[in-house]
């Protein structure tokens, strides 16, 4: 019973955490470039805010936008909870498989691309069709980068690939390097960050996730917003709770789950440093280079692949 009030107390953290994840790679963003910026806490504001305003819905609306946002916001909660955060000893580990966490990514993204098409503009319909495009290339490359890790565990479940990662001495494995850059690569034009696409951009002829919730107001809107936001939480504790596994805590002891936490949470930070400058130092690409750019993330982790067969195993 402990197990899953730890599951539960685990998820719900990083539900609440999510929006100031957003507003810490915002707030350095805005400080690399010389301006002062919303403060880190600025997104809870916004969601309160947006709570709070009525919805606006179009005459030609079906049900499945109206049950869009709800079903993309339990399903972003769902992929969250198979994500070991700080520790792996939970009762949800055995269900903390890449394959599942990819289909529910998947499932999510098949809703909001509906909801996008559904309300039939030219916005919306333009903005789905270029996040399943990206998405297209970005899963085969999110899985490959994947069962490189899983290879080198001999699972494909996250708690074990983190577990038996932690326990091994701090050496340069070429697959694990190459799996890793894929990661990083499929991670940023998941989470629509610079330089597959600008989350603080509305400008018709780039933006892709903003133009599927183009339609949105009120709560609606707040529960898209806060699914974005939970999704790049999530990639985030992947690449720092895969990438760099040391840290997590492989009891449920409290003293280790405490110190697990606010290793998660440097690293977190740490993270958040690196995106801001990565997105201060580099513009937008055209979007016809996405698929450019998500073929070298899968060449990445299929090179990993190919380096463990070759000089690991």
């Amino acid at each position: 019973m402990t197990g899953f009030l730890w599951a539960i107390a685990q998820t719900f953290c990083v539900v609440l955490a999510a929006p100031l994840m957003a507003g810490w790679v915002k707030w350095l963003k805005c400080r690399l470039q010389n301006r002062k910026g919303p403060p880190p806490w600025q997104p809870y504001r916004d969601l309160l805010r947006l709570s709070r305003k009525h919805v606006v819905l179009a005459d030609t609306a079906s049900p499945i936008f109206r049950m869009a946002p709800y079903i993309v916001f339990s399903v972003t909660i769902l992929a969250v909870s198979t994500v070991p955060v700080i520790t792996v000893q939970l009762p949800v580990a055995a269900l903390a498989d890449v394959i599942a966490l990819v289909g529910f990514l998947a499932l999510g993204r098949f809703f909001l691309s509906l909801a996008g098409m559904d309300v039939g503009t030219a916005f919306g319909g333009m903005g789905s069709s270029r996040e399943v495009t990206i998405a297209s290339l970005a899963e085969p490359a999110l899985l490959m980068a994947f069962f490189t890790l899983a290879m080198n565990v001999s699972s494909t479940n996250l708690s074990t690939v983190i577990c038996q990662l932690a326990q091994r001495d701090i050496t340069l494995y070429p697959s694990l390097i190459f799996s890793s850059m894929g990661l990083i690569l499929v991670a940023i034009a998941e989470t629509g960050r610079i330089p597959i696409d600008n989350p603080a951009t509305h400008l018709e002829l780039t933006m892709i996730h903003e133009a599927i919730i183009l339609e949105y107001s009120g709560r609606h809107l707040a529960l898209m917003e806060w699914a974005a936001m939970l999704k790049l939480t999530l990639f985030s504790l992947l690449i720092v709770n895969v990438i760099v596994p040391w840290g997590v805590a492989l009891t449920l002891v409290p003293g280790d789950l405490a110190l697990a936490a606010l290793i998660v949470t440097g690293k977190l930070l740490v993270w958040g440093m690196i995106l801001a400058v990565s997105e201060t130092i580099q513009a937008k690409m055209r979007l016809f280079r996405a698929p450019q750019y998500l073929g070298l993330a899968f060449i990445l982790s299929l090179l990993g692949m190919m380096s463990h067969i070759i000089l690991e195993v």
